[in-house]
């Protein structure tokens, strides 16, 4: 049997990651085939590769967006994509390794990124940086998210309770203060280091705290801490290169003394003469945004509103929540406020979507509504990609409507969050709590009626297409069926086959009437056996469609001539499931014959068009007289 072991990583370590670990899971069970996938999640890795794994496995697929050791796999058939990759493709990288086409990876070189004959990426330079930014990021995160809450925490107290001067003075918030100061302040460092280690390893991240420390004391802020990252890695790529001609016997040397030191020398000097360009960079670009959230927050919350419910966790959202992540480490907790609400109002959109529209969506994606509540609750953006993925042309842009709504209310009603990550878990470190919610949930409220909307849309196009479709398979049937007799037909509805009844309230009257007028007319043989076949046409899938109408058919062998009824009711039948929910009042039947007649199918499609026409239904709920009905659908 092929043995396949994968990994998988995103950013925050949280959605994405498990999300691809359970696609590669389902696929390769699909196709018979024994997988370990390895998740870096937020709280480190989990289901490790062991070496035994790795040594006995045929294949290695790396679904990730940030930092993963990939020297273990040498020698093995190695394919790096995307974490989005390996959600949305894992049967193609499955097939990929199990192909055998995927080349050997030798350390030191760039993974395979796949064929692009099976529409597998190549990873291209520009992947490859986000990666290292993500990892820097993702190390980064749990550090602000400790120092941004507990500062938060301490202004609890007072806003000056950690000043010894003030009334407010409180020793354990001051000491809260403090230590929040020191998280906050590693913020820069730690993305820096990581940054470079992933590019660098080890001796990277070395020379990436070492810059890293420089930028911040500097004040070049998170956008020095991105350069010094990137500017310490490939320094030590420059390095090591420039060393390779040293003999065996000096690489520890090389590792523990020449890098570290001509690292730190030749990055911390550049970073010292980058210092005064990067931190008029920095404080240019904090000015513009503070201009922007005091005096455009409509233009501010509608961008950040389109960014974070663009891909929902991929690189367009990370960038407005990296530059949120940012504003924190400046003190600037507006604008983490506005980020924070984008992210949580799509996948409660998605919930409000299901409560709007339930019978509309599958059993499946019900549940996975109702499961959003929660994930978007916590902040977990990712939950709503499996209904943006079904139909991303009218999804994505009501989730960017509400997303919008939401950041711009919260900027207007100057909402701080002081922490990066949590969702309502925060709640009670955040200004004006109750606002924040209220903004939240009106922009969720309005993206769930829009996709509620769109869902109902495309379910009734479905419904009629499938009538449709249904219609000309039988039609296909009764044109290879030429030789079986047929049955002479003058038109399918007769005025005599209209009706006007007060006493029908249920299906099985309804059929049960049917049944006694067309045997009674010489239409059927059976009366038993046509009720038969309307109730097993039913269990198939309703024939409710909206506005009070169905159209119930039935084809059997005691049908012996193509038949179409009209029962208009006095008394609404509310047992027959319909699109809108509401009791059935207008009955259009067909009674269709096993073979030798096609008109009626046509009929029946066409009957469900003209269901579509709200002037033809008007007018046909307005009918008091057969002829009107007849001219209508005759």
């Amino acid at each position: 049997m092929t043995k396949i072991i994968a990994a998988t990583g995103c950013p925050t370590g949280i959605a994405h990651t498990f999300m691809a670990k359970k696609a590669l899971e389902d696929a390769a069970k699909a196709k018979g085939i024994e997988i370990k996938v390895e998740a870096h999640g937020q709280s480190g890795i989990e289901n490790g590769l062991t070496p035994k794994e790795i040594a006995e496995a045929d294949g290695v697929i790396i679904a990730a967006d940030k930092d993963v050791d990939e020297d273990r796999f040498a020698g093995k058939r190695v394919i790096k994509v995307s974490v989005t990759k390996g959600i949305k493709e894992p049967e193609k990288l499955i097939e990929e390794i199990v192909n055998g086409s995927v080349p050997l990876f030798k350390s030191g070189q760039a993974p395979s990124g796949g064929s692009t004959d099976v529409g597998v990426e190549k990873e291209s330079f520009v992947h490859k940086l986000y990666v290292y930014l993500m990892n820097g990021v993702s190390h980064m995160l749990p550090v602000v998210v400790a120092g941004g809450v507990l500062l938060a925490i301490s202004f609890m107290f007072g806003i000056n309770s950690a000043d010894p001067k003030s009334n407010e003075y409180n020793v354990f918030a001051a000491n809260l203060n403090a230590i929040g100061k020191v998280g906050l302040g590693l913020m820069v460092p730690i993305l820096s280091a990581y940054i470079a280690q992933a590019i660098g390893k080890r001796s990277g991240l070395v020379i990436g705290f070492i810059t890293g420390m420089i930028a911040f004391t500097n004040g070049t802020g998170f956008l020095g801490g991105i350069v010094s990252g990137f500017l310490s890695g490939y320094l030590i790529l420059l390095l090591e290169y420039g060393l390779k001609g040293l003999p065996k016997q000096l690489d520890g040397l090389k590792s523990i003394f020449l890098l570290p030191v001509l690292g730190g020398l030749i990055g911390g000097y550049l970073m010292i003469l980058l210092s005064s360009p990067m931190t008029a960079i920095n404080e240019g670009m904090m000015h513009f945004l503070s201009n922007m959230q005091n005096q455009s927050p409509l233009v501010l919350g509608l961008i950040i509103g389109i960014m974070c419910a663009f891909d929902m966790g991929g690189p367009v959202n990370k960038a407005a929540y990296v530059t949120g992540v940012a504003l924190l480490g400046q003190g600037n907790f507006y604008f983490m406020a506005g980020v924070s609400a984008a992210c949580i109002a799509p996948p409660i959109a998605t919930g409000f979507a299901v409560l709007f529209a339930g019978k509309y969506f599958q059993k499946e994606e019900r549940n996975a509504g109702y499961v959003n509540f929660l994930l978007g609750s916590t902040h977990i953006t990712e939950g709503a990609i499996p209904f943006a993925a079904k139909s991303p042309f009218t999804v994505i842009p009501s989730l960017m409507v509400g997303s919008s709504i939401a950041a711009i209310l919260t900027y207007y009603m100057k909402v701080q969050v002081p922490a990066p990550h949590g969702g309502f878990i925060v709640l009670p470190i955040v200004t004006h709590p109750l606002l924040w919610v209220l903004a939240i949930l009106a922009g969720a409220l309005v993206s769930g009626y829009l996709i509620g909307l769109d869902q109902k849309h495309r379910f009734i196009k479905n419904q009629n297409a499938r009538l449709a479709a249904e219609a000309e398979v039988q039609s296909g049937k009764a044109a290879r069926e030429e030789s079986a007799p047929t049955v002479q037909q003058t038109g399918l509805l007769k005025k005599e086959n209209i009706y006007f009844e007060k006493d029908i309230n249920t299906k099985d009257k309804l059929f049960q009437f049917i049944a006694e007028n067309t045997y009674k007319n010489g239409v059927i043989e059976d009366r038993a056996k046509l009720i038969e076949a309307f109730q097993k046409r039913e269990e198939q899938g309703s024939t409710g469609m909206e506005g009070g109408f169905a159209i119930p058919h039935a084809q059997s062998d005691t049908i012996l001539e193509a038949t179409m009824l009209v029962v208009k009711l006095a008394d609404p039948i509310s047992d027959w499931q319909t699109f809108d929910q509401k009791p059935v009042s207008f009955v259009i039947a067909f009674l269709i014959p096993p073979k030798g007649s096609e008109a009626h199918l046509h009929y029946l499609s066409d009957t469900a068009a003209k269901l579509v026409n709200k002037n033809t239904v008007n007018q046909l709920i307005d009918a008091e007289n057969a002829d009107l009905i007849y001219d209508l659908l005759g």
